[in-house]
C-alpha cells in the first residue's frame, strides 16, 4: 500500500469550525485515491491541525490536486468551515502543500491546486488544466464589473456587503469592532446633544469642549498651533494630502502675484524660483464645482492658488492665498501683512478645499477605488495557482466589503459625505470624474510623482522619505518573486492570465483612456515589475499615508472644515472672530464629519501590518526566502523611521511598516 500522511490545518478564525463529516479525495499525475472520510469531529475546530493517514494500493505519481467536501450528519445543519491549508507527504518523501483560505459552506466538491505556482502556459496536466478554467468561471459569475456612476472607475457587483463571498467578507471580529466604532463614536456625541443641533458655533470653547471627546497626540498639537503659517505649510508635506504641492518655476497667468505684495528677505520672487524656493498648491479641479446645501443653507467650496516659500531655515510659509481662480477685484490676493483674520480666513477657506481634494481624489479614487479594480480584475482574471495571485492577493483583503459600504453609508444618496460636506451631491461626482480624466500613471509611482513636481530637495518631507525607501524595498521584492518565475519577456507576452488582467484594469479602472499612460497589455519583464510594485505600495503604503492621520489632522474641525457656509471675504479689514464663527459648518455638521474620521482613522484588533502573510500561498523556498528578506528589509525600515521620530516636535508614523495595513482595510 502507498500511504499519504494528510495534515489539515483549519483557519484560526472565529466560526471556522464544522460538525459535519469532511471528505478528502487526492489526485495525481498516475491516478487518484478513494474519496475518503477523515474521521473525528475535533479535527475541524477554529485553528486545529489534525493528521489523518490515505492510503492506495499504489503510488498515484505527483499530486496535482484535492478535492474536499463536507457531507451533513443527521439532525445537524449545513454550517460553514474555514480550512487554511492541506500537506500531503507521500511515500517517496515529498511534501506537498495545498492553500485554501476559504470558507466553505455547501456541500459541493471543491477543488485545490498543489502550491507550486504555475502560469497557464505551465499547467500541462489535464486535470489541472481543468481545474484551472472550472475555477476561473466560477470566479467571473461570483465577481462582475459594475458601472456605480458613469465616468468613475468600475466597481464590483453587489446587493450588499452581506451578498459579498464569504472569502472577501470582515471576520466576525473586524466586523464586530467596526460596528462598535460606527456607533460609540457618534453615540458619544449624540449624549451631549450635539448631532442634532443645526445651529452655528458661537464660540470657539464650545468647539474645544467637543474636540475633548476624542483625541490624539497629534490633534492636540494641531489644535495648538493650526493658526501657524509655518504648520500651514507643514500640512503639504506630511499632513493627509502630501500630493498637491510642486515646485513654482513660473507663476500662473490667473495668480497675479507681485514683488510688491511679498516680503521674502530682500530677494525677489524671481530669484527664489530660480533657486526653487517657491512652491504652489492648485486646486484648480475644484472650480465650478457646486457647492452642497446642507440644513437647508448654501454651502461654499473654492478652488484657491497657494504660494508657498522654502525660507532659509526649512520652513515652508505660506506667501500668497487667491481663492478663486479667475482674478477679479472682489478675489483678492492675501497676504500674511494682512489683518489677522483676513489671512486666517483665507487659510480655513484653503483648508476646506483641501479637504474635499483630499477626501474624493487623493484618498478615495486614488486608494480604494483604485485598490478595488485592482482586486477585481485580479480575482477575475488570475487563479489561485498563478503566482501574480500568490503575491497580490494578500493585499486585496476587505477592500471589497470597505468599499461596499462606503457607497452605502458615505457617498450614497444618504451618506455621510453627501449630507454633511462642502462638495457632496453633485459636485463631489464632478471632482472624481474631473480627477480621474487628469490621472496619469506616472502620479501613481511616488519616485515618478516626486521628480515631476519637483519636490526631491525639499527639507523635511517625510512623506517623500519614507515613501521612495518603501517603494524600493517593494519594488526589490516584486523583482526577485517575479524574475524567479518569468525568465524572459517572451513569458510575460504569452501569459494570457497575466493579459487579461491588465486589460481589465486598463477598461474598468482607467475608462481606456489612453491618456493615462496605464500600460494596456505587459511586453516586459520590467514593465510588469513596476505595475506590480505601484499596485502593492498603492493597496498599503500610499492609502495609508493619506487616511490613517485623517482624525489626526482633521478632529480638530477649524483646522480642516468639512464645509464652510458663508462665501469669502471679497474685500479685506472687515473679518472677525465672528465672522470665523459664522463661517465654520454648523455643530450637527461639525460632529458628524468628527465622528467619520474617527471611524476611517480606527484599525482593528486583526489588522495586518505590511508584509506579514498569514496565509501560506507560496511553498518554493526561493519566493518564501524572498519574503523573509522583504520583512527583514521592512523591519529595518521601522527602526529608521522610528529614530528620526524621536527628534521630531510632531512624527510622521504614516510609512511605517509596522503601522500600516496590507490592503486597504478601512
Amino acid at each position: 500500500m502507498a500511504n499519504y500522511e494528510v495534515t489539515l490545518f483549519v483557519g484560526n478564525l472565529a466560526c471556522a469550525n464544522t460538525f459535519n463529516n469532511i471528505f478528502i479525495k487526492l489526485v495525481g499525475t498516475d491516478g487518484e485515491s478513494e474519496h475518503e472520510w477523515l474521521m473525528g469531529a475535533s479535527s475541524f475546530t477554529s485553528g486545529a491541525v489534525s493528521s489523518f493517514t490515505v492510503s492506495c494500493p499504489v503510488s498515484i505519481g505527483k499530486l496535482v490536486l484535492i478535492e474536499l467536501d463536507k457531507q451533513c450528519l443527521p439532525l445537524f445543519p449545513e454550517d460553514s468551515w474555514y480550512p487554511a491549508k492541506v500537506e500531503v507527504k507521500s511515500p517517496e518523501g515529498d511534501t506537498y502543500n495545498f492553500p485554501i483560505y476559504r470558507w466553505v459552506k455547501d456541500c459541493k466538491v471543491h477543488s485545490f491546486r498543489e502550491g507550486t505556482a504555475l502560469r497557464i502556459f505551465e499547467d500541462n496536466h489535464h486535470l489541472g488544466r481543468y481545474s484551472r478554467q472550472k475555477e476561473l468561471k466560477q470566479r467571473e459569475k461570483a465577481y462582475r464589473w459594475d458601472v456605480y456612476v458613469e465616468g468613475m472607475p468600475h466597481c464590483m457587483k453587489a446587493e450588499s456587503p452581506l451578498s459579498l463571498p464569504c472569502e472577501i467578507q470582515f471576520s466576525f471580529t473586524k466586523t464586530t469592532e467596526f460596528l462598535y466604532t460606527a456607533s460609540t463614536g457618534l453615540t458619544e456625541l449624540q449624549l451631549k446633544g450635539l448631532a442634532d443641533r443645526k445651529e452655528k458655533w458661537t464660540n470657539i470653547d464650545d468647539v474645544n469642549r467637543v474636540f475633548c471627546c476624542k483625541r490624539t497626540d497629534i490633534s492636540d498639537y494641531v489644535q495648538k498651533h493650526w493658526k501657524e503659517d509655518a504648520f500651514f505649510g507643514y500640512q503639504y508635506l506630511n499632513g493627509v494630502n502630501p500630493m498637491l504641492i510642486r515646485r513654482c518655476s513660473a507663476l500662473p497667468d490667473n495668480f497675479p502675484v507681485t514683488d510688491d505684495m511679498i516680503f521674502i528677505r530682500g530677494f525677489s520672487l524671481r530669484n527664489e524660483m530660480e533657486k526653487g524656493n517657491i512652491f504652489l498648491c492648485d486646486y484648480k479641479g475644484l472650480d465650478g464645482v457646486k457647492a452642497n446645501t446642507i440644513n437647508g443653507k448654501k454651502q461654499y467650496l473654492m478652488a484657491p492658488l497657494v504660494l508657498l516659500h522654502r525660507t532659509p531655515d526649512d520652513k515652508l510659509m505660506p506667501i500668497a492665498i487667491q481663492l478663486k481662480q479667475t482674478p477679479a477685484e472682489d478675489n483678492p490676493i492675501f497676504l500674511p501683512t494682512d489683518f489677522e483674520y483676513d489671512w486666517l480666513m483665507a487659510k480655513i477657506f484653503v483648508r476646506s478645499a483641501d479637504f474635499s481634494e483630499h477626501q474624493l481624489n487623493v484618498h478615495l479614487l486614488r486608494t480604494h477605488l483604485l485598490a478595488e479594480v485592482f482586486a477585481v480584475a485580479l480575482l477575475r482574471n488570475v487563479p489561485m495557482v498563478h503566482p501574480l495571485y500568490k503575491l497580490l492577493i494578500p493585499h486585496t483583503r476587505y477592500t471589497l466589503q470597505i468599499n461596499q459600504l462606503a457607497r452605502l453609508a458615505l457617498i450614497s444618496k444618504t451618506g455621510v459625505f453627501t449630507q454633511f460636506a462642502a462638495s457632496g451631491g453633485e459636485g463631489m461626482m464632478t471632482i472624481l470624474k474631473r480627477s480621474l480624466s487628469s490621472m496619469t500613471y506616472s502620479s501613481l509611482c511616488i519616485p515618478d510623482d516626486i521628480a515631476e513636481r519637483g519636490v526631491e530637495a525639499v527639507p523635511n518631507f517625510y512623506y517623500r522619505d519614507d515613501g521612495l525607501k518603501l517603494w524600493d524595498i517593494i519594488q526589490r521584492f516584486v523583482h526577485g518573486v517575479l524574475s524567479f518565475y518569468y525568465k524572459n519577456d517572451d513569458e510575460v507576452k504569452k501569459d494570457s492570465e497575466l493579459q487579461k488582467w491588465i486589460s481589465d484594469i486598463f477598461e474598468h479602472g482607467f475608462l481606456s483612456q489612453e491618456h493615462t499612460g496605464i500600460p494596456q497589455r505587459f511586453t516586459t519583464v520590467a514593465e510588469l515589475i513596476k505595475f506590480v510594485t505601484m499596485v502593492i505600495f498603492t493597496c498599503s503604503g500610499q492609502h495609508s499615508a493619506v487616511n490613517a492621520g485623517q482624525y489626526d489632522y482633521g478632529g480638530w474641525m477649524p483646522n480642516n472644515p468639512i464645509s464652510l457656509q458663508l462665501p469669502p471675504p471679497t474685500t479685506k479689514g472687515k473679518t472677525s472672530e465672528a465672522t470665523m464663527l459664522q463661517t465654520f459648518p454648523d455643530v450637527n455638521t461639525t460632529v458628524q464629519g468628527m465622528a467619520t474620521l474617527w471611524l476611517l482613522s480606527k484599525r482593528s484588533s486583526d489588522f495586518v501590518p505590511f508584509g506579514q502573510y498569514p496565509e501560506d500561498h507560496f511553498s518554493e523556498k526561493i519566493p518564501c526566502k524572498l519574503i523573509k528578506d522583504f520583512q527583514r528589509e521592512l523591519d529595518v525600515l521601522s527602526g529608521v523611521i522610528n529614530a528620526r521620530n524621536k527628534r521630531l516636535e510632531v512624527p510622521y508614523t504614516y510609512m511605517d511598516p509596522t503601522e500600516l495595513e496590507n490592503s486597504v482595510a478601512i
